[in-house]
Formats: C-alpha cells, sequence, structure tokens
C-alpha cells in the first residue's frame, strides 16, 4: 500500500496562484483559511490534495498537480496596473497574457507602480516569489530613470551615501550613474538594493526634479533586453537557474 502524500497548507493556497507562501501565512494566522470546515491555525499543517477541502474567505482552493511552475518575464507598459485584478477597472499585468498562461494562474513578483515600466517577473512557484519579496534575498534591480534637467554632484553624492527621505526614513546607499544628456533631460541608470515602496520617485523629489520615464531593465542577473514593451515570454532554463541560485533555493 502506498504512502498518501500530503503537503504543507500554505505551499497548497501558494500553488493554487492566490498568493505567495509568506502570504498564504498570514492568511492563516488571520483566520481565513478552513480545511474540511475547521478554522486552520498553522500554515504547516499537512493537507492531503486528494481528500482535504481548502477554503479561503468562504471559497474552496484547488491545488495545482502540475508540478511543473511557469516563469514569466514581461516588459510592463505604463498606465497597467501590477495585481491580477483592479477594483477600478483598470488594465492589468494579468490582461497582457494569453489565456493559457492566465490559467496556470501565474501572479506578479512584487510591483511596478502605474507609471512604472520595464522588468517583472510572474510565476506560481510560490516560493520563489516569497523569496524574491522578503528583505533577506532581496536582489538588485537596476533602472533606467529620465528626468528634466540633471542632478548637481552634491545631489549624486546625496544618493550614493544614502541618503533620508523628509519624514525621517532611511535609504540604503544605491548606484547612481549618468547615461545620457540629451536637451533639458538626463538620463541615468540607478542600481537599487532594497525594497522601498516608490523609492525613486521619492528620490528624485526631494530634489524637485521630475520623472519622465521610469524604466527597470534587471533584477539580480535577469535582464529585460530587448523584449518589446507590453511582451512576454518564459524564462530561459539558465536564467531560471542563476536565478535560484541567487536566491539559494534548491
Amino acid at each position: 500500500m502506498t504512502e498518501k502524500q500530503t503537503i504543507r497548507l500554505n505551499k497548497y493556497i501558494a500553488s493554487a496562484g492566490l498568493t505567495s507562501r509568506r502570504g498564504a501565512d498570514e492568511l492563516v494566522q488571520q483566520g481565513k483559511v478552513k480545511i474540511n470546515g475547521v478554522i486552520a491555525d498553522s500554515p504547516g499543517i499537512q493537507v492531503d490534495p486528494d481528500t482535504d477541502v481548502v477554503e479561503v474567505n468562504g471559497k474552496p482552493v484547488r491545488h495545482d498537480t502540475d508540478s511543473g511552475e511557469t516563469y514569466i518575464m514581461l516588459h510592463k507598459p505604463i498606465e497597467v496596473v501590477t495585481t491580477a485584478k483592479d477594483p477600478q477597472g483598470r488594465k492589468t499585468v494579468i490582461d497582457l497574457l494569453p489565456q493559457d498562461i492566465v490559467n496556470k494562474r501565474v501572479f506578479p513578483v512584487g510591483r511596478l507602480d502605474f507609471y512604472s515600466e520595464g522588468l517583472l517577473l510572474l510565476t506560481t512557484d510560490g516560493e520563489l516569489c516569497n523569496r524574491m519579496t522578503h528583505p533577506r534575498w532581496h536582489l538588485p534591480k537596476v533602472y533606467h530613470v529620465t528626468i528634466r534637467g540633471k542632478l548637481s554632484p552634491r545631489e549624486i553624492s546625496i544618493m550614493e551615501a544614502g541618503m533620508v527621505l523628509d519624514g525621517g526614513e532611511p535609504l540604503a546607499p544605491v548606484s547612481i550613474r549618468l547615461l545620457s544628456e540629451i536637451g533639458d533631460t538626463a538620463k541615468y541608470e540607478m542600481t537599487l538594493h532594497q525594497g522601498i515602496n516608490r523609492q525613486i520617485r521619492r528620490m528624485f523629489g526631494e530634489f524637485d526634479k521630475t520623472i519622465l520615464r521610469l524604466q527597470r531593465v534587471r533584477q539580480g542577473r535577469i535582464e529585460l533586453g530587448n523584449l518589446k514593451r507590453g511582451k512576454w515570454r518564459e524564462l530561459t532554463g539558465k536564467e531560471l537557474t542563476m536565478l535560484k541560485k541567487d536566491l539559494n533555493m534548491k
């Protein structure tokens, strides 16, 4: 007689495409998850996908029995929301994907704000999403920023040293270099090593600089390359191997 295969509750929920494992942990802690009608008290409970019924917010969720995960790179355009659904009815990153990919229940890894564009990863792998969004495993992110005007040497030095935002929020040092100047605009490459919400916009706002374009071009060793705006592709085997190695995933 073969032994039944069980799975941790948080992994079960993450595989259903609802959230990352860390998000699943929070749902359990909030009392929003039931197993066979009983509120779950730990994200580590073992679940039998064949016989147990798992509900989140009163709705049944199904474990994806396909062992293969999906890893997508998307060139997010501006005015697209980085979420699966938007209450305001705006276009989301999921709307840019074909139905067969949508059916796999991919979700975005982290965020790019409404008026930012560039590299965005989407996956069905809850563990990878958890690591990429956790401060412990934060990978450097590289952005190209075009502004009106130009930063002074003093302003660049403040950014590179680790500035403090208005309100007292300290930032880690960033790397910044001038890429080009055209007319009254300047384009910079910035490398960030932390995940503060709208960090670049807030940094330039401290110096009253207007951002004309903000594009993420690299995350860790994964590069946007020549992928056109609004288009997507699956990560190559080499890219995925590099990414998992950098996240210390087996």
